[in-house]
């Protein structure tokens, strides 16, 4: 584990240096992608135009679910984003090279390409976050407050467990990066809105098959003071530590399995 964060962190290093002595290229990009995350608010804050309310929920509310989704997956995304990459490598040969380094190869290829202009999505979902706590009408104890932080450290694990389970996949289907991108970006797209607006077989397929409700609807539905609409106990809404943690030990032993199974692309 040591090994493998010291790797990472050194990797992760050298890119932001790199990054970093181009400064005007990345503030453009960095702005870029701050101003491309921000449209799918601008879109939210059309509808909000025009209506009170988007599935019982106010904009403040929706505000919440935009922002808590979009910070999980931002920062996952900036830690371990490169991992869509790993079927490029497959099949072209190159992880061969990352074998033979004395580092675990999940630290190089979560480090490979380190995007610091994914800040800007941090940024942007941070700033609509922090606009939604001034406007939501919620009794903020220390027990709610201590909730908004767990749920971005708990979705952003989740949603790494995605990406690693996705880049083992990888392994065996080698141009597998959509399906993964269906499950991260498209489902954090699907998180910014309330529950209440999807069918309930949809609700309990990223409840129970793709545990992504535990990322923010869940939680926010305790905190909000809203039904659950699957009807689910009380205590389902605090799992999000289990099930994030369940879901990283299941990504885990999928990227161990996927990568003893690999046989160069000479075999």
């Amino acid at each position: 584990m040591a090994q493998g964060l010291r790797a990472y962190g050194l990797i992760v290093g050298m890119w932001v240096r790199s990054t970093l002595a181009y400064r005007a290229s990345f503030v453009m990009m960095a702005f870029g992608n701050f101003a491309a995350t921000a449209l799918d608010f601008v879109a939210i804050m059309l509808m909000f135009s025009q209506i009170d309310a988007l599935g019982g929920f106010s904009l403040p509310e929706v505000a919440f679910l935009y922002g808590t989704s979009g910070v999980s997956l931002g920062l996952a995304d900036l830690l371990l984003g490169s991992m869509d990459r790993l079927g490029r490598r497959v099949r072209d040969g190159t992880l061969d090279t990352l074998l033979l380094r004395p580092a675990p190869v999940f630290a190089q290829v979560a480090a490979d390409r380190f995007a610091l202009r994914r800040l800007g999505r941090i940024t942007q979902s941070l700033l609509v976050l922090g606009w939604s706590l001034t406007r939501l009408d919620v009794d903020w104890t220390v027990g709610r407050m201590l909730m908004v932080p767990l749920m971005a450290v708990c979705g952003t694990a989740i949603f790494g467990a995605v990406f690693t389970a996705g880049a083992a996949f990888q392994f065996w289907a080698q141009d597998a990066a959509e399906v993964q991108n269906s499950f991260t970006y498209g489902g954090n797209a699907m998180l910014q809105y309330p529950p209440t607006v999807f069918a309930k077989d949809l609700v309990r397929g990223v409840t129970f098959l793709v545990p992504l409700a535990f990322v923010n609807w869940l939680p926010a539905l305790r905190l909000l003071g809203r039904p659950d609409p699957l009807g689910l106990p009380g205590w389902a809404d605090f799992l999000g530590p289990v099930v994030a943690a369940l879901m990283c030990a299941g990504a885990a032993v999928a990227w161990r399995f996927g990568l003893r199974a690999y046989r160069s692309t000479g075999s």
